[in-house]
């Protein structure tokens, strides 16, 4: 992992956040790159340049944000990009051949009832490069314990599962590798291929309506570090996706979220 992207908004996470992405930066030795998208639509005849007004302020407030954090060895590049978000941070990832994107749960949403904000859902939903959350406030620590939950085993895509084995290689973490029968099964959905099976150390199946009610019968007998789903039209986070925003009372975790792209 040599390249982590960090989009900032304006939530008064934003230091602890940027602290736990170098923190996880420096630990692979990996490139930071710190940024802020925006979007101007101006009336004709507008007497003043709005965008280098924006550009020089976003500027201004990421490299405040910067200077009052620890950046230890890590390399940070600060970047204020302007276009539509989603497009504009997919293009960054690709030029700057990003292995993942670290994001906060509510960039711009103050609202306390709020777990993803419409920001942050966006990423999460739309990108196609692998994404970890981070929760509002959580200091960096090593993962010993990975649980991955997944209703289909069934991979495709090739170098889908290299974040995760990144992670657990770099901090020798255990994967438990969760496989939930839901009213979707087809017969192969629980053959493990050999690239997911030397990954993790035990495969436990169960049966719910939803992957993510398979995780909450089983995260506390399991009590993981970090929790492993993967991004897909009827995955984890099927009902919640519907829009971007998600509530917390539909879901919320205490720690990271590593969604990795959809396997297929």
């Amino acid at each position: 992992m040599k390249n982590i992207l960090v989009p900032v908004g304006s939530s008064k996470n934003a230091l602890s956040h940027l602290q736990y992405a170098v923190d996880f930066a420096e630990a692979f030795g990996a490139k930071l790159f710190v940024v802020q998208v925006y979007n101007v639509y101006t009336k004709a005849g507008t007497m003043i340049n709005v965008d280098d007004i924006i550009q020089r302020e976003s500027l201004e407030f990421l490299n405040n944000l910067v200077s009052q954090i620890n950046t230890k060895n890590v390399d940070v590049t600060v970047k204020v990009l302007k276009g539509k978000l989603i497009d504009t941070m997919e293009l960054a990832c690709k030029a700057a051949d990003v292995d993942l994107v670290l994001v906060e749960p509510r960039t711009n949403s103050i609202k306390e009832e709020v777990f993803l904000g419409e920001t942050s859902g966006k990423i999460i939903k739309q990108m196609q490069v692998p994404a970890l959350i981070v929760p509002e406030g959580y200091a960096f620590s090593v993962p010993k314990s990975i649980l991955m939950a997944i209703k289909s085993a069934i991979i495709k895509r090739e170098n889908v599962l290299a974040p995760l084995a990144f992670i657990k290689e770099k901090f020798q973490a255990t994967v438990d590798l969760l496989l939930v029968k839901t009213p979707f099964y087809n017969e192969d959905d629980f053959k493990v291929n050999k690239d997911l099976k030397s990954l993790v150390n035990t495969i436990t199946k169960t049966e719910s309506a939803t992957t993510y009610h398979g995780v909450l019968r089983h995260f506390e007998s399991h009590n993981p570090d970090m929790l492993c789903v993967v991004r897909r039209k009827r995955g984890f986070f099927t009902k919640k996706w519907e829009k971007n925003v998600i509530l917390k009372k539909d879901f919320s975790s205490s720690i990271p979220v590593l969604v990795l792209r959809g396997l297929k």
